[in-house]
Order: structure tokens, then sequence, then C-alpha cells
């Protein structure tokens, strides 16, 4: 391979490359094929005894160099933590030459024997060393130094937050916590999937790519199918192809997956974010809260041995009995009015009164779902379902069985945010047509995010679908509760960002 070349550069690149040109000089491969890792960091340490000689093989990328001439410490830090390496010249000859063309950033590996230094520190007594990867862009090394007061200062983290998100790779190079929270995420996800596997409930998959999006109000992605010559959508659900398949004879059924709307973007909201469905037949919305909170308390005994958390400054416990709250009788009680008989205009002037953008909100129910987020959502602290929603706010959830005006319906609330959402689901199909039809008007009135109407899913009802519980957990925002993180792009290894020019 020709020397690299690159075209206005820093001099650090600049440097680095005239490194990796001499280390190719002297027959060292600078992007090595394989190296025979034996073990890790932190079981090394943990594992050390000093009666016992313990030779190991451990890779990973530099963090720090302290050179003393015939003889040189590192630190290197891989999938599960840091180590020292200790190297001597007269025991490494050519291999020690070669290593002071080594930078911070580099990816090594190591042969060599565990020993505790004079200082104390569990570290690997090289006896042989390969560079596997040549670092040609300089990583960030944030400077720590003691004050006056004995506290510890660091300089020139890598903290700019947009850049970190940007540049994930790098962020999780150099913030271990960050990489610590999306190994939690990974567990919390395995653990979900295990409860589910264990009840019974049959994990599927369904189209990303659909002719007709539905199951949620939002807008979609919309893209072209170049050899059927027709527009598709990117689902924003994926509730009415799980519902065909319970119609088909699936007794329970779910699916971890994708969703994306075309939707604006803050804290708790990206673009593209993961959804977790489920829906069982011969089930109600009642049974499906105890299937819910049973399902996150095992999470959280399983991921985090506890079930009391830490977040914003509140203990919130997941391991009580979850309250109910209902949104009727609790925006009765705050504004006065009674969403069942409240003309189209008082709701209006009441929406106004409390500030909510009734630019966003076209319709009685769009209007009614702002309002108890302005008003009751905030002071939701502690696990709780919100029941009793208006008819008109939940076009696939079944009529309640006693209450005039509402539906089966429940959405799963802490510190403020919807975490799920769950129904008895609509099986009339006479009543669902309306639902749909009434749900065009609002679309025909300016409500960009009302549903469409899908005549493939109301055959499928025609044919039969059995009374069904249904529910969908946002996963990133419940992965944000249980580890404490304040924006949705901190649970998303890479979030959707405006591209840099």
């Amino acid at each position: 391979m020709d020397n690299v070349h690159f075209d206005d550069v820093n001099e650090l690149i600049k440097r680095r490359i005239e490194e990796y040109n001499l280390l190719k000089e002297n027959g060292v491969n600078p992007f090595e094929y394989s190296f025979n890792v034996s073990g890790y960091s932190t079981d090394i340490i943990s594992n050390y005894d000093e009666n016992v000689e313990q030779n190991v093989s451990v890779a990973g990328r530099i963090i720090a160099i302290r050179r003393m001439g015939k003889a040189s410490f590192t630190h290197i830090v891989d999938v599960k933590g840091k180590i020292q390496i200790y190297l001597k010249a007269d025991e490494l000859g050519s291999q020690y030459d070669n290593f002071k063309l080594f930078d911070i950033g580099d990816l090594i590996g190591i042969e060599g024997k565990v020993f505790r230094t004079k200082t104390g520190e569990i570290s690997v007594h090289a006896y042989k060393v390969v560079l596997l990867t040549k670092s040609l862009r300089p990583v960030p090394t944030p400077k720590e130094i003691i004050d006056e007061s004995g506290n510890k200062v660091v300089f020139d983290q890598f903290t700019d937050k947009e850049l970190r998100y940007r540049q994930r790779y790098l962020d999780l190079i150099l913030n271990r916590e960050v990489k610590d929270v999306f190994v939690l995420r990974s567990k919390i996800i395995s653990a979900m999937r295990k409860y589910l596997d264990d009840a019974g409930v049959l994990e599927v998959e369904t189209p990303v790519l659909q002719p007709i999006y539905g199951g949620a109000s939002a807008r979609p992605f919309v893209t072209h199918h170049n050899a059927l010559d027709i527009p598709l959508y990117l689902r924003i659900a994926d509730e009415l192809y799980l519902k065909r398949l319970i119609v088909g004879g699936f007794d329970a059924v779910y699916e971890i997956s994708k969703d994306f709307r075309n939707e604006g973007m803050d804290r708790t909201h990206n673009p593209e974010f993961t959804m977790l469905e489920v829906y069982v037949a011969y089930k109600d919305y009642e049974w499906m809260m105890d299937f819910v909170e049973n399902m996150i308390k095992h999470v959280c005994l399983t991921v985090f041995e506890k079930t009391v958390f830490e977040i914003e400054g509140h203990s919130v416990d997941f391991g009580q009995k979850w309250q109910k709250v209902s949104m009727v009788d609790s925006l009765k009680e705050k504004t006065g009015l009674d969403l069942l008989t409240v003309s189209d205009e008082e709701l209006l002037k009441t929406a106004i009164k409390y500030g909510v953008d009734i630019s966003q909100a076209k319709s009685r129910g769009k209007l009614i779902d702002e309002l108890f987020g302005i008003v009751i959502q905030p002071l939701l602290f502690q696990p709780c379902f919100v029941v009793d929603y208006p008819v008109e706010t939940s076009p696939l959830a079944k009529k309640h069985r006693s209450k005039t005006g509402i539906v089966e319906r429940f959405e799963g609330f802490v510190i403020g945010r919807e975490i799920c959402n769950a129904f008895s689901e609509l099986n009339d199909p006479i009543d669902q047509r309306e639902r749909f039809e009434s749900q065009l008007k609002d679309k025909e009135k300016g409500d960009e995010e009302a549903q469409v109407l899908d005549e493939d899913f109301l055959r499928a009802l025609e044919y039969g679908m059995p009374p069904t519980a249904g529910l969908g957990i946002g996963i990133d925002r419940l992965i944000m509760l249980l580890t404490n993180q304040n924006s949705i792009r901190d649970v998303i290894l890479f979030p959707t960002m405006k591209p840099v020019k």
C-alpha cells in the first residue's frame, strides 16, 4: 500500500501520518488483521493473585503514555475498563523502538505477565507489544489537576452535547458513563423480551414500508417505490398489522420495532424511535395494567436489582401499586370543565387560557390532549395510569362498557412523562369505520396528524377479531427514566441531527 497523504490537515495529523509511514518502513503493519485476546482489564485486575503467575493477552486503546527513556508506562482501555502496561526497552528490543511511534488513541495488543507495581497498581509487564490500529486523528485527552483544596479539576473535556451526538464514536471513547448507559439499554430490552417470551407472547415482524400508514396520530415520512411506482410510508406504529395477526388466529404477539414520525424534536421526541407493541386476545385494558406493572417491575429487578430510582431529584418506586388517575375527573377538578359535555367553543377558550398552542391542536381530541399535558401531566410523579379518555381522543379504543363518552384506555406516566399507551382494542368494524371517518373530517379541518381510513384493516375486522388488549411502550422514554437521562438523545446511539454543511 502506498504512503498516505492528506491535504489541508493540521500538524498533529501530519505528524501521525509521518509515524504511520515510518512504521511501515520498519515492517510494521499499522492496521493489523487480528489479535488473540485472553482477558479484559477489570477481570485481570479482580482475578489477580500474587501467589500465581498469570500470563495474559489484552488489547485496547492507549489513553496515556509516560515515557522514561529505557522504560515506559501506558494505560489502555478496553470494553470493560482500563489497565496499566509496563514496557522495558531491553526486553522488547525493536518493538520498544516502534512503540516510540505510538500515540494516544492507537489500538495495541499486549502479551505479558500480571504484576503489582511498587505503588500498588495491578498492571501487565509486556513481553510483546503489537500495533493493531494507528489512530491518524488525535483523540482529545482531558487533563486532570488537583487544586489547592484537594479537588480534582478536569480540563478540555469532550462536553459539547451536539458534537457528542454527532460524533458518538468519540463520545463513547472519552466518556465511559455513556457506554454504560447503552449497555443498560441492551439489558433492559433483553429483560423485556425475556418477560414476554416467558409469558407465551410470540415475537413477530411487520412491514416498515406501508402503503397506508396508521395505528397512531402522527405525520408520516413518505418515500417512493420505483418498480411499483407507488408512494410508501415509513410506519408510524405497528398496531394495525399486529391486530391483523390477532384476526388471523395468533393469541398473543409482540414486536420491538423502529417507528418513524415526521414531527417536532425535543427532549422526549426523536423522529426515529423504538417501540414495543403487544396484543393479547381475550384480555382487556384492566388486565394489561397488571401486565405492564409486572413487566416493568421485572425489568427493574432483573437489570438493576431494585425498584426505587432517583430520577431528576425524585424518588420513584416502580415496585408499588400504580395509582389510577381519571383524565375527565382531574381536568374537571383543575379547570372546571366537564370534557363529556363541554362545547367546542368553551373547550377552545379554556385551552387558550392555559397556554395551549391552538395552531398545533386543530381537533377536539387534540385540544383535550394538549390541555391535559399542560394542566395535569406535570403533576404525575409516581408511576400511574391515566384512564377515562374521551372517545374523540382515541379512535382505536373500545368504548367503555359502563361509562358514556369515554373509552377503555390508559396511558402510563412517570415524572410527568408518558411511557406507554394501551386499549381494550376496538373490534367493532362499524364503529371503527365511523371513527376513521371522523378522523378524516379532522384531517380536512387541517389536523395533519389525524388517522387515515384503512379499508384492508376494516376488512380484517369484518372477519372478526376477538376481544383484545393492546399496548405500546416507548422504549427510549422508559430507558431515559431507568438510567436517569434528561434527553432522548442520550439513550439513542445516533440521534437525528441536522447535517453540518
